[in-house]
């Protein structure tokens, strides 16, 4: 039926046009096609002309209007080192455009009302002026000139890469339908290699996981970065073109597929710093939901954003990333929360190349963590809290000998030892309650005795360990369950004397 209704509507629409020309045809006709021609030309003059006039003032004033949302002024200036040397370029290009628009809109609809066809009024023949030909191409040729070379100063200022001593922090963003992935590097300050034709549902970007760079990479949800520091973004894209859109920071950059690219700025306002800014304009202390009197102001909700500024796809919207900036102080312990992706994800998996074995940070983990059990029962009264469990010495399957992961944890007990010669410790081992209770005693008394002689090989005086085996009498969590077998089956030591 809509349908119906709309062809009907146009078909009204072509029969009124085509009545509207022959009622003109016949009034042409009875006052003679001159006269006609004459008031037509005046009118479509006239229209023009007022049509001019309010096109100008209606361009002008919304760019006054909207300067602040539209063209990064007022609040919007550019919050990164870099930003208002491009702002200063666009206003640049903003001032002799404008004059040039204006002007020749101005003459545009000027001229269409001043030469309209009047009776009487011959056109003249001007073949050429060459002053005026000179002039129209000086004029733009050095208006030209300077924007060009003002935006390849601007261009090669923005667009160098960092020097190799340069202190820097570099992270990536991977864009993909629909979302961007971001990798950081951990501790070592270093990304790690990426190879396409390791991605899969465990390694979204690829990374090559013998690259030991990569073992402390980390994927955050947003961006956090410390204000007054030079970043550097790595640009990548897994399937279609997306583009790397950060407006505030003025950093806009492909993200293409085989071909990364990259972008460096140097952030100067916290997300704070810039809310405050806001805060001083009436149009963001309005509330963020106009329907509920309690919510927050604008301002007060501003975020930096991370958007693609491609078409990329049906939900090209929702690549919106929040971004903050933040103090170093803010930053650093920001970092101290995350966690190696490598580390909770792959870790231990059939992706882990080093499954059978234990990695650097790991065993630096390992001696940190009995390094401060050890100084805590050393400060402790009873027997009971000077007891220190092995978390990392394991033995194979029904026997007394060591895994060889084992022997990271034994050595720093040899140094803190070391470390404190007066210290005497009883080594104790301990299974669960499967099997005869005779084997599971002889079998944790051999392991007991595994740990003291391996202690006394590093060069421990026997006299100063004792080695017990208490099998399955001293349990520490019920039996009935497979978790709670694998906490009984533990190797502890206590200090006896210090």
């Amino acid at each position: 039926m809509t349908a119906l209704i709309i062809i009907l509507t146009i078909l009204l629409l072509v029969v009124i046009i085509v009545q509207i020309g022959r009622v003109t045809e016949l009034a042409a006709r009875i006052r003679g096609e001159e006269v006609v021609e004459q008031r037509n030309n005046r009118t479509q003059g006239n229209s023009l002309l007022l049509f001019g006039i309010g096109f100008l003032i209606l361009s002008v004033g919304s760019a006054i209007v909207y300067k602040n949302y539209m063209l990064g002024y007022g609040p919007h200036e550019a919050a990164s080192a870099h930003g208002s040397q491009l702002d200063s370029l666009f206003s640049t290009t903003l001032v002799f455009t404008g004059i040039i628009f204006i002007l020749t809109h101005i003459a545009l609809f000027y001229f269409s009302w001043k030469y309209k066809n009047v009776p009487g009024r011959k056109a003249v023949y001007w073949s050429h002026n060459n002053m005026l030909e000179i002039v129209w191409s000086v004029i733009p040729a050095v208006v030209m000139t300077f924007l060009v070379i003002k935006g390849l100063i601007a261009w090669n200022d923005v667009m160098a890469d960092v020097g190799p001593e340069e202190d820097v922090i570099e992270i990536e963003a991977t864009g993909y339908q629909f979302a961007w992935h971001l990798r950081y590097p951990g501790p070592d300050g270093a990304l790690g290699s990426k190879n396409y034709t390791l991605i899969n549902g465990l390694n979204p970007l690829g990374q090559d996981w013998t690259d030991e760079k990569n073992l402390d990479d980390f994927h955050p949800d947003e961006i956090v970065l410390p204000v007054g520091k030079k970043v550097r973004v790595r640009i990548n894209s897994r399937d279609v073109l997306h583009n790397f859109y950060l407006p505030h920071f003025r950093v806009k950059m492909d993200a293409v597929p085989g071909i990364p690219t990259y972008f460096i700025f140097t952030p100067v306002k916290t997300t704070e710093e810039y809310r405050m800014e806001l805060s001083k304009y009436d149009e963001y202390n309005v509330p963020t939901d106009p329907t509920d009197p309690e919510s927050n102001m604008l301002w007060e909700d501003f975020n930096y954003e991370l958007a693609c500024a491609e078409l990329c796809g049906a939900s090209h919207f929702s690549m919106r990333r929040t971004v903050r900036i933040v103090s170093e102080e803010e930053y650093a312990a920001w970092l101290d929360k995350q966690q190696s992706y490598y580390l909770s994800s792959v870790r231990g998996t059939d992706e882990d190349p080093f499954k059978e074995k234990l990695l650097n940070v790991e065993i630096e983990k390992i001696k940190q963590d009995l390094s401060t059990r050890v100084e805590s029962a050393l400060n402790k009264e009873s027997a009971e809290e000077k007891v220190i469990r092995l978390h990392n010495v394991n033995f194979e399957f029904a026997s007394a000998n060591l895994t060889s992961t084992s022997v990271h944890e034994l050595d720093h007990l040899v140094t803190i030892m070391n470390d404190y010669p007066d210290m005497q410790i009883e080594v104790s081992g301990h299974t669960d309650n499967v099997g005869e209770p005779d084997v599971n005693m002889e079998l944790s008394q051999n392991r007991a005795d595994v740990v003291r002689n391996y202690l006394a090989s590093k060069g421990i005086d026997a006299g100063r360990i004792n080695a017990v085996g208490y099998g399955e009498t001293r349990p520490i969590e019920t039996n009935d369950t497979e978790e709670g077998r694998a906490q009984n089956r533990r190797t502890e030591f206590r200090i006896i004397a210090q």
